[in-house]
């Protein structure tokens, strides 16, 4: 519709007539939702972005953080990964637990030293590693070979007793989905490794930072004798936890927070700081991280009621989400270590606990920062390449080897026979 109006002279213009008001509501208020999905689904594409794809972190995470702040991000993590948690209740509320691999049956017995009356070894002969098989979780709602401990094989030395064991669980009484993969290591026959990210941990003092070079991959003297590699923890300004290592201390500790101790010695501990700090002279490296999630076998009050966000950095506890975690046995001879998917910290905590751990460490969280690789040379050339323990986390071949990491590691090498 237009309206006619008479100008001087006799002229006639043509005059478009105004919408009604309510009709410029409407369109101003369909202008502005559309805008508002718009610039939603923007956020939540570059927090996919930045947390399914690690390199793209780096480039994405601050600016978004400096548009929305670190608790909008934080407030944005959890809103993508309740809808998520929704959705999976609905679409998978039937689907039985996953099994990844298969179990043998039964099991190869480990091989035994021959017994000898005449020879007197010159050092002590150990046993066999075979750590006692836990079991389900809940028989009730388990898969097909749940917490049977199955050998991990170096496929380069195949015929060598193994020195890692892996098992799964399922831990979550309301997610069938929600799987905790746990490797057990045999610390009487292996070396664990610290390693400094190109990037992260920062260092806490920047400005007054001593020298200190990051290679941020493996040593290539250790490529022989490398088994496997797993993920550090937070970054400094998630928490500011500590870490030392080759004489350097890179964010100082928190004396009230969890640490994974190596000392000069060989052996680990894994504890809050201020039941370690007396040995600190004796420690080789340490990494912390939040609060122990058990220690001394009980969890922590705060995974029963109360306060969850602190093992989730900005996130929530009770965020269902991918992690990682460390623990120990009470002989401290088994090193426990744990990534999964959709999972709670409680239920973490519950199935590395029932594995046989009793003190554990979260390290990490979110999706593309939890992974335990194993390596084996590459059919075509030898060179030494990662594998994935299970199908589904993030890896490259050249994880760890060949491609410096960004974040912290940790890198598991045999002792010498």
């Amino acid at each position: 519709m237009s309206e006619v109006a008479t100008l001087e002279g006799g002229k006639q213009r043509v005059r478009p007539r105004r919408k009604p008001p309510w009709k410029r509501r409407r369109v101003l208020v369909r202008w502005a939702a559309v805008s508002a999905s718009a610039a939603l689904g923007g956020l939540i594409g570059l927090w996919v972005a930045v947390h399914r794809y690690e390199w793209m972190g780096p480039f994405v995470a601050n600016g978004l953080r400096a548009v929305i702040g670190a608790d909008g991000v934080a407030r944005l993590e959890d809103f993508v990964y309740a809808v998520e948690d929704r959705v999976n209740r609905v679409r998978r509320q039937h689907e039985p637990p996953k099994a990844y691999w298969t179990v043998p049956s039964p099991l190869p017995a480990p091989s035994t030293q021959p017994a000898s009356s005449t020879v007197v070894p010159e050092k002590p002969v150990l046993s066999p590693f075979r750590p006692v098989d836990p079991g389900p979780f809940d028989k009730r709602r388990a898969a097909r070979g749940d917490g049977i401990w199955v050998p991990i094989v170096d496929p380069r030395r195949p015929d060598d007793d193994p020195r890692l064991y892996k098992t799964l669980l399922h831990p979550d009484p309301t997610r069938g989905w929600a799987e905790v993969f746990v490797v057990a290591v045999d610390l009487r026959r292996v070396d664990v490794h610290l390693v400094a990210g190109s990037q992260e941990p920062k260092f806490e003092d920047e400005e007054n930072a001593p020298p200190y070079e990051r290679p941020a991959k493996i040593p290539e003297e250790h490529h022989d004798t490398l088994l496997a590699a797993f993920n550090g923890g937070f970054m400094t300004e998630h928490g500011g936890y500590g870490m030392k290592l080759d004489g350097v201390v890179i964010v100082s500790p928190k004396p009230d927070v969890c640490s994974l101790v190596r000392y000069t010695d060989g052996s680990m501990q894994i504890a809050t700081w201020k039941r370690l700090a007396d040995r600190e002279p004796e420690m080789l490296w340490y990494r912390q991280a939040p609060p122990c999630m058990v220690q001394d076998g009980k969890l922590h009050p705060g995974l029963v009621v109360g306060a969850m966000r602190r093992w989730g950095a900005t996130l929530d506890g009770e965020t269902v989400i991918r992690r990682s975690a460390v623990g120990l046995s009470a002989d401290r001879r088994i090193l426990y270590v744990s990534i999964t998917n959709h999972t709670t910290a409680r239920v973490l905590a519950d199935g590395l606990r029932h594995a046989g751990a009793v003190d554990i460490a979260q390290m990490d969280v979110n999706w593309s920062y939890p992974k335990f690789v194993l390596y084996e040379p590459h059919p075509d050339d030898g060179r030494l390449v990662a594998i994935a323990l299970a199908k589904g986390f993030e890896f490259s071949e050249d994880e760890y080897v060949r491609r410096r990491s960004r974040r912290d590691f940790f890198y598991i090498t045999r002792k010498p026979d």
